[in-house]
């Protein structure tokens, strides 16, 4: 059963004119370009296809918003990294994101990390940047044999112990599914976001 029934596409965002209303609540979904991000998405919302799935790096190049609920929203950010895209587009993600940052309604962070790769500096600079509540999925936990999941876990736990919680968690096996919603159902209930 899904935790937002109602969930829709909202709109994609490509300047900072075009957000949507800053009311509600919304949590920003980041990663590395193919960390596994839209499939959390779309096994959080129990809605296939929602997110476009890709194995090129980069597809995601705007902001895409979901509304959940009302007043109640899921911004999927571009993947950073590797991602091949042109430098127009690369360029224009940086007024994007201050503007995102200054966004009353932008309540937390929701960062999905390839467990293979382990939480690295350009993680940590997306929340540092962010600023806000934050909560990482360590994702594709089922491509690595349980106990070597395990040390990944512990390892992450004391690099991001400043900077949130984290779990393991896979899209395709369902590890960590429910975890994973009760944290996004956390940070959407956040009472007023970090300074």
């Amino acid at each position: 059963m899904s935790l937002f029934p109602a969930v829709e596409f909202l709109k994609s965002v490509a300047a900072p004119g075009q957000f949507p209303q800053d009311d509600g609540r919304e949590v920003a979904v980041a990663g590395r370009s193919n960390a596994g991000k839209s499939s959390a998405i779309n096994a959080l919302l129990a809605r296939k296809g929602l997110a476009r799935i890709s194995r090129t790096p980069g597809r995601t190049q705007l902001y895409n918003y979901f509304q959940l609920a009302p007043g109640l929203r899921l911004v999927d950010l571009p993947g950073y990294g590797h991602a091949k895209v042109n430098a127009a587009v690369r360029e224009s993600w940086g007024p994007l994101g201050e503007a995102l940052r200054q966004r009353d309604s932008f309540a937390a962070l929701l960062l999905v990390v390839d467990i293979r790769r382990g939480v690295g500096e350009l993680d940590l600079a997306m929340l540092d940047w962010a600023g806000r509540p934050a909560h990482v999925l360590l994702a594709k936990a089922d491509k690595l044999p349980q106990a070597q999941a395990m040390r990944a876990l512990k390892e992450a736990q004391a690099v991001l112990a400043a900077h949130g919680s984290c779990q393991l968690f896979s899209a395709h096996k369902g590890t960590g599914l429910e975890d994973a919603r009760r944290a996004l159902r956390g940070l959407l209930k956040e009472i007023t976001p970090a300074e």
